[in-house]
């Protein structure tokens, strides 16, 4: 009798290939034997699943040469062009590569030092994305635009950041034209929470609805407004900005120069200070993670940010009145230790009639949002046909 049966090979069979898509996803393109080292399948194996592939019309296969030696490098199939879409974090940056139809192509994060000087995050921007299209087999020619993401407002007729303070050393950088001019394509700047909104609105929880608001609860706090379907920035593009709401007159000194903003309490050095005393040099993450599994301190001082958040929230709610709110960011990683109370103080600040018909959600992409966003937006901001075109 068989080891395994029918059903057991199946799934076998369907894991594999899940792990060669994701593998050439990760990497952007590998090589056959490379892909058997990033899987730990068999070279058979893999070079039978990637044949399927190819015949389903998943993935691409292209010559080329590695260690002077000739190969097939195999890419994940693309349509009608690339486009891609960078998110700026406060620690860290990713580039995803993705096809007209939202199909990520491949995608790369590295960490970014404190306080991130402009000029080297865009050489690395530039860099990254041109590697990532050789690693794809893309001519440049094949990319349509990039969005890039960043952890503050952006005016829209200026293209600079709204906010002194936020972004330091980033202010006076017309970030979309310098890209443009090194990548010879369409660049869009863009707050953060406006496109994970834009990403949720579109593809994700408040796609039914008209009127919806994303909470970005990490390193720093904001929110993305969608009014009738469309994203909406406010004069100088600063809407949505409940960070720097204040809510401690006699608090500290936020950078963008007012006194107790909503982010000097909830931020990530609002959390881990606290704790230093007794925890040491925690960081922003070990808190969420001691506060998901039931460290008492942690949750605390989770659930204190969270109720605060929910207050200042309830104050939006009471303003924009949206029909659905989600919250992304790190923070959400902590559970219910952060939603629960979030919830609750957003429904207690907001007038009995005007409550929210639903309970605040996580996102639906996770730590993804921004990025679908961000490739939402680009889509929606070209022509792929015609700009294939022009530069034919």
């Amino acid at each position: 009798m068989s080891r395994w049966s029918s059903g057991s090979q199946s799934g076998l069979r369907e894991a594999n290939t899940a792990k060669i898509v994701d593998a050439v996803k990760r990497f952007g393109g590998l090589t056959q034997v490379e892909l058997a080292e990033a899987t730990s399948l068999s070279t058979a194996t893999v070079s039978a699943i990637v044949k399927e592939l190819s015949l389903s019309g998943l993935v691409e296969t292209h010559p080329t040469s590695r260690s002077g030696r000739r190969a097939q490098l195999v890419t994940i199939a693309r349509r009608a062009g690339v486009v891609a879409a960078v998110q700026i974090g406060s620690r860290s940056m990713r580039v995803r590569l993705a096809d007209v139809g939202q199909e990520v192509l491949a995608e790369r994060a590295m960490p970014l030092p404190a306080d991130h000087p402009d000029d080297t995050v865009l050489d690395r921007i530039t860099l990254l994305v041109i590697d990532m299209l050789a690693m794809i087999a893309a001519d440049a020619e094949e990319l349509l635009g990039v969005c890039i993401a960043v952890p503050a407002p952006v005016d829209p007729d200026s293209g600079l950041i709204a906010y002194h303070g936020v972004m330091r050393r980033w202010e006076a950088q017309p970030i979309a034209a310098v890209v443009e001019q090194r990548l010879g394509c369409p660049v869009l700047v863009e707050k953060d929470a406006n496109l994970a909104a834009l990403a949720e609105a579109t593809l994700g929880t408040a796609r039914d609805v008209a009127d919806s608001l994303f909470v970005q609860a990490s390193y720093t706090t904001s929110a993305g407004v969608v009014l009738g379907s469309q994203m909406y920035r406010g004069r100088s593009g600063t809407a949505g900005e409940i960070g720097h709401v204040q809510v401690d007159p006699a608090g500290s000194v936020c950078p963008c120069g007012q006194r107790g903003c909503l982010e000097t309490v909830v931020g990530a050095e609002a959390i881990t200070a606290p704790l230093r005393a007794t925890y040491g040099q925690i960081t922003f993450r070990d808190v969420i993670a001691r506060a998901a599994a039931g460290d008492p301190g942690c949750a605390r001082v989770v659930a204190d940010a969270a109720a605060t958040l929910g207050r200042v929230v309830a104050g939006v709610h009471q303003s924009l009145a949206p029909e659905v709110i989600t919250v992304g960011g790190e923070l959400i990683d902590a559970g219910p230790i952060f939603l629960l109370p979030f919830a609750t103080a957003l429904r207690d600040h907001a007038p009995q009639r005007r409550t929210p018909r639903r309970d605040p959600v996580p996102s639906s992409f996770g730590k993804d949002a921004v990025l679908v966003g961000a490739t939402i937006h680009i889509l929606q901001s070209t022509d792929p046909s015609q700009l294939l075109e022009d530069r034919s």
